[in-house]
């Protein structure tokens, strides 16, 4: 049975992956890959989410699968109990899966029931196609992809990262307006996430948290 917590912003959504995991994510090996945030300026959210998911007791395995071997991502991603893809340009993100294989592996831990854990970039790189991204990140970083969106396709719905958050609330807006009657849409806010228990998904929210 497939596991996915899918966030915008996982510091933001910390808490709701305590609820998830009902408090058992403690000890647990998870490999982190912040592969996306590599072509970004803006990178806070890494340390951010490496902090969340330190204080959650979880054991931090980091992955840089843009320059680890084909062994090192295989061994790395087969004994992990859980895989954290991180935000940034999903593109980049989908070219470098690709290229390494690493996509494969993914979908084999997924399912193998083992969780899968993606925030922004790594929530909507989960869907079938990212072509719809084009309005939040640009494709000219994954040059190598040569306009070939298809992604992992372990879901049938499409999340819509940081939906009302600045600064990507026109963004996410204009992919609601442009995709809405083609696409199973999921817009979440920062402290929200879409959390998937076999065929199953539902948006899930932080209390006591405001929007930024």
């Amino acid at each position: 049975m497939k596991k996915l917590f899918l966030a915008s912003y996982f510091s933001g959504a910390a808490s709701l992956f305590a609820e998830f995991t009902e408090n058992t994510c403690a000890g647990k090996k998870v490999v982190f890959i912040a592969t996306a945030s590599l072509s970004e300026k803006v990178t806070f959210y890494v340390d951010a989410d490496k902090k969340a998911l330190a204080k959650l007791g979880l054991l931090i395995d980091e992955l840089e699968i843009s320059t680890a071997s084909r062994k090192e991502i295989t061994s790395k991603i087969t004994s992990a109990d859980y895989v954290f893809v991180e935000a940034g340009n999903t593109f980049f993100l989908l070219q470098e899966l690709k290229r390494t294989g690493a996509d494969k592996l993914i979908r084999q831990h997924i399912n193998k029931g083992k969780l899968y854990i993606g925030s922004s970039a790594g929530a909507m790189v989960v869907s079938k196609n990212i072509e719809y991204v084009k309005h939040m990140d640009n494709p000219a970083a994954a040059k190598d992809l040569h306009d070939d969106f298809a992604a992992l396709a372990i879901v049938d719905f499409c999340v819509v990262p940081h939906f009302t958050n600045f600064p990507f609330q026109k963004a996410a807006q204009k992919i609601v307006d442009l995709y809405s009657d083609k696409l199973d849409l999921r817009p979440i806010s920062n402290n929200q996430a879409v959390i998937v228990v076999g065929r199953k998904a539902k948006t899930v929210t932080a209390k006591n948290r405001k929007k930024k």
